[in-house]
């Protein structure tokens, strides 16, 4: 890692990453146009091919030592790397965007040693830029903001009857892992004469990356999830490391998960940070088997 300038990789990203949202804003998917994966609801179009050539071809050609994951071309029994790689969601939303719902992004990440150190989230319909690297900070460039850095405003101590949860259901819609969200998120919902939290409010956005940074900004106060991957999580992971937030398991008692478990909670930076994890897990319905 000592011979990778990580400001230099951050910035090479950056244009990479708005490169690619050229090709994902002029793209026009329907849903009858794009190609299920594993059911209905687990999309791929050809714009999220078109958009991992692209990045994959500029990333090698700049950088090529660096090893490859990407959503697109990974074939199950793939395993991360020690070594550098490059880790590429080329359209996280693809629901969104088959539906033209413009929360969209780009999401590319550097991992050293299985742990992520370079971030760049990238929606190109609302040309927000989240992007970080270890040890320098995370910051935000849209219309409103010119590289400012994250959270967005000083933080309020967290507490879970007032906190705003992002959840997401996933393309699995049956078994033990789908009866464990819905019960989750029940729980996160419910009056505590029911047992629950009675949060604030949960919210489904459809972008693991753009939740992420949600958090890290200070919009969102948690995002628990479970079934997506290390693409999905890998830059946002930064970005929000480096904005005082934190990532564990969202099984209770894990604090410290791999980069390609599968499963996070990731709460914004705050006072009673620990505690109010513990107090989320001990709403979280049961174990999760998806990465185990």
């Amino acid at each position: 890692m000592s011979d990778i300038n990580l400001q230099e990789v951050h910035d090479y990203l950056v244009d990479v990453a708005k490169q690619a949202g050229r090709i994902v804003t002029a793209a026009r998917p329907s849903t009858t146009a794009a190609g299920e994966k594993k059911n209905s609801v687990d999309l791929v179009t050809e714009t999220d091919q078109a958009t991992e050539r692209l990045i994959t071809d500029l990333v090698h050609q700049r950088y090529p030592h660096f090893e490859f994951m990407g959503e697109e071309t990974y074939q199950p029994g793939d395993s991360l790397s020690p070594r550098p790689t490059l880790i590429c969601d080329p359209v996280d939303g693809t629901t969104n965007l088959v539906h033209r719902y413009p929360y969209v992004s780009i999401s590319l990440g550097l991992a050293i040693d299985r742990k992520p150190v370079v971030g760049v989230v990238y929606n190109p319909f609302t040309q927000t830029l989240f992007s970080a690297a270890k040890g320098i900070g995370s910051f935000l460039t849209d219309p409103s903001h010119d590289h400012v850095r994250l959270p967005l405003k000083d933080p309020e101590p967290l507490a879970l009857d007032k906190a705003l949860v992002a959840v997401e259901w996933g393309s699995d819609r049956a078994g033990h892992d789908y009866d464990i969200k819905v019960e989750t998120f029940r729980n996160l919902c419910a009056s505590p004469e029911e047992g629950g939290a009675m949060v604030h409010g949960i919210r489904s956005f459809g972008s693991a990356a753009l939740n992420l940074c949600g958090v890290a900004a200070g919009h969102l106060d948690a995002y628990w999830e479970a079934g997506c991957w290390a693409w999905d999580v890998c830059a946002g992971w930064v970005i929000l490391e480096e904005a005082g937030g934190q990532i564990v398991d969202a099984n209770k008692g894990n604090w410290h998960p791999r980069i390609d478990e599968r499963r996070y909670l990731a709460v914004r930076k705050g006072e009673r940070q620990n505690a109010f994890i513990e107090e989320l897990w001990s709403h979280v319905a049961g174990d999760l088997k998806v990465g185990i």
